[in-house]
């Protein structure tokens, strides 16, 4: 990018001194510095360089700098290094993940806690997709006006619950153990997708025209699992967001919580992170929904030991402790990994 040692020690000492008091950093601040022994004047050049590139920018009220989109961003890049957890940090996200969750959405609720408490922002878990998991067991719950409840349990104990309307006859309490006993002998181990295929090989069979009950069961299997259920996002520590000094504006802290509460563009933006491998973080203004102007998203992905199965992380302000909260998160997703693999075994 054209930025000598001088500029990158400069920039560096900008953002982090911004990130630790959220004020601009002057150029006698810099200069202080010892490590690097500049005079202000110097200082101060290279700061108007910076600002030119765009990597600073000056408030109206102060002659100090604080780092722009492109600053932070090039700051995570090429400059941040993620710190170690300390043994106690470590044993703290331990004792919480390890705090014997029996089911998957209960484990991943903690882990949002966890996120949360650790980086002192806001903690979201996007649970698997429903086309992710492997099928371990269904059971079906006839309620009023001709409507079935399907309750699915995947491998890794992940439990999700869709309503079907049954249309003409309803089945007899012992069809439906029939059908729930022949579902979950033949679907077994596998994936929603060859589920999908298996139903479809089964209902062309000739088999299935003259069995009443395979009949049905394919019938409730087809439309069960010809979509996906819409998967679900765990927010934790919403209101932390309340006690940052950067959404003390009361338009962005609405825009923010609207986010919150619709989910949709926040899960679009974690199925993005999951196409990547690693830690990613996503910053401001380069983020593609505006809701998020001004926060910054670090995430990644947790698995069964196989597959990656939905994505973790943390928002906050873009001034945001990243060599702490990097760190976090990606502790945080080895640890559900690890849960969810012991789970699936």
């Amino acid at each position: 990018m054209g930025l000598n040692e001088r500029s990158l020690s400069i920039l560096d000492a900008i953002v982090e001194g911004h990130i630790a008091s959220g004020e601009p950093i002057g150029s006698r601040t810099i200069a202080d510095r010892q490590k690097l022994r500049l005079s202000p004047a110097t200082v101060r050049n290279v700061m108007a360089d910076l600002e030119e590139r765009g990597y600073l920018v000056s408030p109206h009220t102060s002659a100090g700098r604080i780092p722009t989109d492109k600053g932070y961003r090039f700051y995570v890049d090429t400059l941040l290094q993620v710190r170690n957890l300390t043994a106690s940090e470590r044993q703290q996200i331990e004792v919480q993940c390890n705090s014997g969750a029996a089911q998957t959405q209960e484990l991943l609720k903690q882990a949002g806690r966890i996120l949360s408490s650790m980086s002192n922002y806001t903690g979201i878990v996007l649970a698997p997709r429903f086309a992710a998991t492997t099928f371990r067991h269904i059971e079906f719950v006839l309620l009023s006006q001709g409507r079935l409840l399907v309750i699915f349990v995947s491998q890794s104990g992940l439990v999700q619950n869709k309503i079907i309307q049954l249309d003409g006859k309803l089945p007899t309490a012992s069809e439906l153990q029939q059908i729930t006993n022949y579902l979950n002998d033949e679907l077994c181990g596998l994936t929603i997708n060859e589920v999908r295929a298996k139903i479809v090989e089964q209902m062309q069979q000739e088999k299935a025209q003259y069995d009443a009950m395979m009949k049905d069961a394919l019938g409730f299997s087809q439309e069960i699992f010809s979509d996906d259920i819409e998967s679900d996002v765990i927010i934790d520590g919403a209101a932390n967001i309340l006690e940052q000094p950067d959404f003390i504006d009361r338009s962005s802290m609405q825009r923010l919580f609207r986010a919150f509460e619709q989910k949709n563009n926040l899960i679009n933006l974690l199925d993005k992170s999951q196409q990547a491998q690693g830690v990613q973080i996503y910053i401001g203004s380069q983020v593609e929904f505006q809701e998020f102007e001004g926060c910054s998203l670090i995430t990644t992905n947790y698995t069964n030991g196989k597959q990656p199965l939905g994505s973790l992380g943390v928002i906050g302000p873009s001034r945001m402790k990243y060599s702490q909260v990097v760190a976090i998160v990606d502790y945080t997703a080895q640890l559900v990994s690890r849960a969810l693999k012991i789970k699936a075994e």
